[in-house]
């Protein structure tokens, strides 16, 4: 009877394990779904607008928002960059900025023309670029880093400079206008929702081994 006892118990033991791992095994695929998949979570979500127009000789905001599951810190930092048109060198440091303190690029094109805007405490690593002529059409790229969430795909932002002769003859598209801040809004949402995910996944994965081991008591 003991002997039966004891095996009973062992093996009801055995039966907690098995269910909280196979618990643990669905989770972590859910993870790896997140991670690799449909949702795609990563470290740092950044969102830029893909494309700017603007009047030569006016100023620009570069806007760019991340979400991320760290708290901000003295560590979090955004380097600008920026790659200009028809160029086949790699970027060029445009800007960095950190712990309250800005550090300007070398660049002798962009020089006393960038000021940060931003505001890390909500979520915001946006600068100004002043006097906007030609020379500065190309991509510019904002890369955030929260440490510890140091992988991100940086925002990558097209501006293009007019010439001011074309304001009587192009128009804002209100339309338009509206769509780009939809989908804006739309794509900041969708990185809030899987930052929420991805922060709960280690509770999820507690809660299902405590009922796993509730249900096989």
């Amino acid at each position: 009877m003991a002997a039966a006892l004891t095996a009973a118990a062992e093996g009801g033991g055995l039966g907690k394990r098995a269910a909280c791992s196979a618990c643990t095994s669905a989770l972590l695929v859910l993870a790896a779904a997140a991670a690799f998949g449909q949702f795609q979570v990563s470290a740092v979500d950044v969102i830029t607008v893909t494309e700017y127009f603007v009047q030569n000789g006016t100023d620009l905001l570069l806007s760019c928002t991340f979400v991320s599951s760290e708290a901000i810190s003295a560590a979090t930092s955004v380097t600008w960059s920026f790659k200009q048109l028809g160029s086949t060198t790699h970027a060029v440091t445009l800007f960095y900025y950190t712990d309250g303190k800005s550090y300007p690029g070398n660049e002798p094109q962009f020089k006393d023309r960038i000021t940060w805007v931003g505001d890390f405490n909500k979520k915001d690593a946006s600068i100004k670029i002043t006097r906007m002529t030609p020379a500065d059409n190309g991509t510019y790229f904002c890369d955030v880093k929260n440490p510890p969430d140091i992988v991100v795909q940086p925002g990558q932002i097209e501006v293009r400079v007019l010439e001011k002769e074309a304001e009587t003859t192009t128009a804002v598209d209100p339309e338009l206008t509206t769509v780009t801040s939809a989908s804006t809004m739309a794509a900041e949402n969708m990185a809030r929702s899987k930052a929420v995910l991805y922060s709960l996944l280690p509770f999820l994965l507690k809660f299902c081994c405590v009922v796993a081991s509730f249900f096989l008591f």
